[in-house]
């Protein structure tokens, strides 16, 4: 069987779109749920489910800006922030900009360049036939704080349908289920410049 990390870079460099529903639960126990929608070259639209309901983040390469509508796209009240701005990264200071899988498969690539891989195995995940990865680094590597990752690739796309991130001393650090995914789907121009 080829390799499913390289398989997923080429599935993914084949893709103009896609779309998912993300749920995300960190070491913490914090939870979020967004509807996620990705457009190359960099377009990234999120739409908050929980919490923040009803926020919407869209993401122009282009500019290099985030534009936020803390209440919904509905509303006159919208921010233009950077995507580095502490209003719209998360406490893990994950950033809008490197939020697409794309961005996840370069650091599982360089995660693997100081490390390895092992593979998991097949099993199933939200329904879907899947087949795991875990790739850690050597002693004291990591990539943006995470030293070991556990990722299930959809069997037939080879999308990713769930990503486990631990830090050097094994901790959790997040885990992140992507459903409803949707590979090619044709997103309008008006849902990136409402």
């Amino acid at each position: 069987m080829a390799d499913p990390l390289t398989a997923a870079e080429t599935g993914f460099r084949a893709l103009d779109s896609y779309r998912a529903t993300v749920r995300t639960v960190a070491a913490d126990g914090e939870r979020r749920v967004m509807r996620y929608f990705y457009r190359k070259p960099g377009w990234v639209r999120i739409e908050m489910l929980s919490p923040y309901r009803g926020a919407v983040l869209i993401y122009d390469p282009d500019a290099r800006r985030v534009r936020l509508w803390p209440f919904g796209t509905g509303h006159v009240l919208s921010l233009s922030l950077a995507p580095d701005n502490r209003l719209v990264r998360d406490p893990r200071g994950h950033r809008i900009d490197r939020s697409h899988v794309g961005a996840l498969l370069d650091n599982l690539q360089r995660l693997r360049a100081q490390g390895h891989a092992t593979p998991l195995g097949a099993t199933e995940v939200d329904g879907r036939a899947a087949i795991g990865v875990e790739i850690a680094g050597e002693a004291g590597a990591h990539v943006d704080g995470v030293h070991r990752y556990r990722v299930w690739f959809a069997r037939d796309t080879h999308f990713p349908l769930r990503v486990e991130s631990f830090a050097a001393d094994g901790r959790p650090i997040e885990t992140v289920d992507l459903s409803e995914v949707e590979t090619g789907a044709v997103l309008p121009e008006r849902l990136f410049q409402p």
